[in-house]
Protein backbone atom coordinates (compact mmCIF):
# COMPACT_ATOMS: atom_id res chain seq x y z
CA UNK A 1 0.00 0.00 0.00
CA UNK A 2 1.47 3.33 -0.85
CA UNK A 3 -0.44 6.55 -0.98
CA UNK A 4 2.09 7.91 -3.79
CA UNK A 5 -0.47 7.94 -6.68
CA UNK A 6 -3.08 9.79 -4.74
CA UNK A 7 -0.54 12.40 -3.48
CA UNK A 8 0.48 12.58 -7.55
CA UNK A 9 -3.57 13.13 -8.51
CA UNK A 10 -4.86 16.27 -8.76
CA UNK A 11 -6.03 18.36 -6.03
CA UNK A 12 -9.58 17.43 -7.21
CA UNK A 13 -9.20 13.71 -7.13
CA UNK A 14 -7.25 14.16 -3.63
CA UNK A 15 -10.42 16.24 -2.33
CA UNK A 16 -12.94 13.80 -3.33
CA UNK A 17 -11.13 10.78 -1.93
CA UNK A 18 -10.87 12.34 1.12
CA UNK A 19 -14.20 13.10 1.78
CA UNK A 20 -15.53 9.54 0.73
CA UNK A 21 -13.27 7.82 2.54
CA UNK A 22 -14.22 10.31 5.59
CA UNK A 23 -17.74 9.60 4.55
CA UNK A 24 -17.31 5.63 4.63
CA UNK A 25 -15.90 5.48 8.26
CA UNK A 26 -18.46 8.17 9.23
CA UNK A 27 -20.92 6.68 7.76
CA UNK A 28 -19.97 2.77 9.91
CA UNK A 29 -19.80 4.55 13.05
CA UNK A 30 -23.39 6.08 12.15
CA UNK A 31 -24.39 2.17 12.12
CA UNK A 32 -23.17 1.31 14.58
CA UNK A 33 -24.34 3.87 16.93
CA UNK A 34 -27.74 4.09 18.34
CA UNK A 35 -29.77 6.43 15.90
CA UNK A 36 -31.64 9.09 16.78
CA UNK A 37 -31.04 12.28 18.99
CA UNK A 38 -27.96 15.31 18.93
CA UNK A 39 -24.83 13.41 18.50
CA UNK A 40 -26.96 11.01 15.35
CA UNK A 41 -28.34 14.34 13.80
CA UNK A 42 -24.64 16.35 14.27
CA UNK A 43 -23.17 13.23 13.07
CA UNK A 44 -25.42 12.61 10.07
CA UNK A 45 -25.17 16.60 8.88
CA UNK A 46 -21.41 16.31 8.57
CA UNK A 47 -21.97 12.99 6.58
CA UNK A 48 -24.50 14.37 4.09
CA UNK A 49 -21.56 17.28 3.67
CA UNK A 50 -19.13 15.11 2.88
CA UNK A 51 -21.27 13.41 0.23
CA UNK A 52 -22.05 16.41 -0.92
CA UNK A 53 -18.43 17.28 -1.39
CA UNK A 54 -17.58 13.71 -2.97
CA UNK A 55 -20.77 13.99 -5.37
CA UNK A 56 -19.92 17.83 -6.27
CA UNK A 57 -16.24 16.89 -6.81
CA UNK A 58 -17.14 14.00 -9.08
CA UNK A 59 -18.15 16.85 -11.80
CA UNK A 60 -13.83 18.29 -11.54
CA UNK A 61 -12.96 14.51 -12.68
CA UNK A 62 -13.16 13.93 -16.37
CA UNK A 63 -10.82 11.00 -16.70
CA UNK A 64 -13.64 8.80 -17.91
CA UNK A 65 -14.66 10.98 -20.77
CA UNK A 66 -18.14 9.24 -22.79
CA UNK A 67 -20.47 12.54 -23.38
CA UNK A 68 -18.16 15.49 -23.20
CA UNK A 69 -16.50 15.53 -20.01
CA UNK A 70 -18.59 13.76 -18.64
CA UNK A 71 -19.10 9.68 -18.02
CA UNK A 72 -21.90 7.37 -16.55
CA UNK A 73 -20.68 8.05 -12.96
CA UNK A 74 -21.48 11.27 -13.12
CA UNK A 75 -25.27 10.19 -13.13
CA UNK A 76 -24.51 8.68 -9.59
CA UNK A 77 -23.42 12.09 -8.52
CA UNK A 78 -26.87 13.67 -9.77
CA UNK A 79 -28.22 10.62 -8.53
CA UNK A 80 -26.53 10.66 -4.96
CA UNK A 81 -27.39 14.37 -4.63
CA UNK A 82 -31.35 14.13 -5.02
CA UNK A 83 -31.09 11.15 -2.49
CA UNK A 84 -29.18 13.27 -0.05
CA UNK A 85 -32.45 15.84 -0.11
CA UNK A 86 -34.76 12.92 -0.30
CA UNK A 87 -33.44 11.73 2.95
CA UNK A 88 -32.88 14.87 5.11
CA UNK A 89 -36.36 15.55 3.98
CA UNK A 90 -37.56 12.57 5.26
CA UNK A 91 -36.11 12.63 8.51
CA UNK A 92 -37.35 16.73 8.99
CA UNK A 93 -40.60 14.88 7.86
CA UNK A 94 -40.58 12.24 10.77
CA UNK A 95 -40.47 9.25 8.13
CA UNK A 96 -37.56 7.61 9.46
CA UNK A 97 -37.95 4.41 7.83
CA UNK A 98 -37.50 6.74 4.32
CA UNK A 99 -34.99 8.10 5.78
CA UNK A 100 -33.14 4.86 7.05
CA UNK A 101 -33.44 3.12 3.59
CA UNK A 102 -32.65 6.35 1.80
CA UNK A 103 -28.93 6.34 3.81
CA UNK A 104 -28.10 2.60 3.62
CA UNK A 105 -29.08 2.70 -0.18
CA UNK A 106 -26.44 6.01 -0.96
CA UNK A 107 -23.88 4.04 1.77
CA UNK A 108 -24.08 0.95 0.10
CA UNK A 109 -24.32 2.34 -3.28
CA UNK A 110 -22.20 5.56 -3.73
CA UNK A 111 -19.66 4.85 -1.54
CA UNK A 112 -19.61 0.92 -1.01
CA UNK A 113 -19.99 -0.22 -4.87
CA UNK A 114 -18.72 2.50 -6.29
CA UNK A 115 -15.52 2.57 -3.79
CA UNK A 116 -14.97 -1.41 -5.07
CA UNK A 117 -14.60 0.13 -8.62
CA UNK A 118 -12.21 2.34 -8.31
CA UNK A 119 -10.13 -0.46 -6.87
CA UNK A 120 -9.77 -2.08 -10.80
CA UNK A 121 -6.53 -1.96 -12.52
CA UNK A 122 -5.16 1.22 -13.52
CA UNK A 123 -7.31 3.73 -11.01
CA UNK A 124 -5.35 5.48 -8.85
CA UNK A 125 -7.09 4.16 -5.55
CA UNK A 126 -6.06 0.85 -7.24
CA UNK A 127 -2.90 1.45 -6.85
CA UNK A 128 -2.74 3.17 -3.77
CA UNK A 129 -4.53 -0.28 -1.98
CA UNK A 130 -3.20 -2.38 -4.18
CA UNK A 131 0.15 -1.75 -5.43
Amino acid sequence: MTLQPLLQASPMIQAHAAAAIAALLLGAVQFVLPCGGGRHRWMGMMWVGLMAVVALSSFGISSLRQVGPFSWIHLLSVLSLALLVRAVLAARRGDIAAHRWTMIGLYLGALVITGLFTLLPGRIMGHVVLG
